[in-house]
């Protein structure tokens, strides 16, 4: 088969379309047709050799979209449609940047759609990271205020079209004023520039603050964000399009407000269930909510996708088709 390949830590170019052999189909196991996958940046992370454990050469890929070409357990049916995500694909063990998969049991999800694969493909992950910051991190109720900070990503324009499902108010921050127009007609109330400090400007359109921060920059913007919050307010911190992991200093009594909160959403597979992907699914393809794709490539286009991706050229998800 072939798989895009990342021989070593490094830059874009280390990954390499080779010829590699299917992997052997084994109990508890499933293989994958591929069809598609969405690119993430823990993956440009994972590349750089700044995730922990990762061993190369590595397939990556945290995601993938495609049928079932084996099961063993006989859960799933030769030609099935399904979905994988997360719980360590594409790190300690290959993953969808591949023409076949082989992942675990427990994290394949079925599905049954018409819509593309190339639609298909910016799903799973996408998905699974916004409803769970929304839904399970910051328990967002109707009525309530929302700042997305990052809200020109993938995360950030799905995580807008859900929270005003649910009725919340929401403002999404951007640094380029050229992307203003574009969030708006994604469905956020207000929008902010960001020129590292957001705090006045919510603090004018809300003078108590919001009640929930979805935080997709990241360490960088952390302590800012926290300064946006009402009393009992939350902020996640989902994100980190900011490239930077830790916070040099961070005084816990002090940066984080009184009766503030301030939790982590790291999902995995077993926030998600095949009933929720499927709701989702459906709703896209009736239109109810739209998926902002920004580019499509092919599978020996990874290296270019990745450069791409490490630009911030994106305004949407970034799909390769294999």
């Amino acid at each position: 088969m072939k798989a895009a390949v990342t021989i070593r830590q490094g830059g874009p170019e280390v990954i390499e379309l080779k010829e590699v052999p299917k992997p052997d189909v084994k109990p508890g196991w499933v293989l994958i047709n591929v069809k598609a996958f969405g690119l993430n940046r823990s993956e440009i992370f994972t590349r750089r050799g700044d995730s922990p454990g990762v061993e190369f050469p590595r397939i990556q890929g945290i995601e993938c979209v495609g049928i079932v070409e084996e099961d063993p357990s006989s859960k799933y049916g030769k030609g099935q449609q399904v979905a994988a995500v997360m719980g360590g694909m594409g790190r300690f063990f290959d993953g969808g940047y591949a023409e076949y998969a082989l992942v675990p049991l427990e994290i394949v999800f079925p599905f049954e759609s018409s819509l593309q694969w190339d639609i298909l493909g910016a799903i799973p992950e996408m998905f699974q990271t916004v409803s769970g910051s929304l839904n399970q991190a910051l328990e967002i109720q109707s009525g309530e205020t929302l700042l997305i900070r990052g809200g020109t990503s993938s995360i950030g324009m799905l995580a807008c079209q859900l929270a005003k499902s649910k009725g919340l108010q929401v403002v999404s921050t951007t640094r380029n004023p050229d992307k203003k127009q574009s969030l708006i007609e994604n469905g956020s109330d207000h929008v902010v520039i960001d020129k590292g400090q957001v705090k006045d400007q919510v603090r004018a359109l809300f003078p108590d603050g919001v009640n929930k921060v979805l935080e997709l920059i990241g360490t960088q913007t952390l302590k800012d964000s926290l300064k946006c919050i009402a009393p009992k307010g939350t902020v996640c911190m989902t994100g980190i399009l900011g490239n930077e992991w830790t916070i040099k200093e961070f005084t816990p009594m002090g940066d984080i407000p009184s009766l503030g909160r301030l939790t982590v959403y790291m999902g995995e597979s077993k926030n998600l269930s095949k009933e929720l992907l499927q709701e989702f699914i459906d709703d896209v393809a009736k239109g109810n909510i739209k998926l902002n794709i920004d580019n499509v490539f092919t599978l020996d286009q990874v290296v270019e996708a990745h450069q791409y991706m490490e630009n911030n050229k994106a305004k949407g998800k970034i799909v390769v088709l294999t």
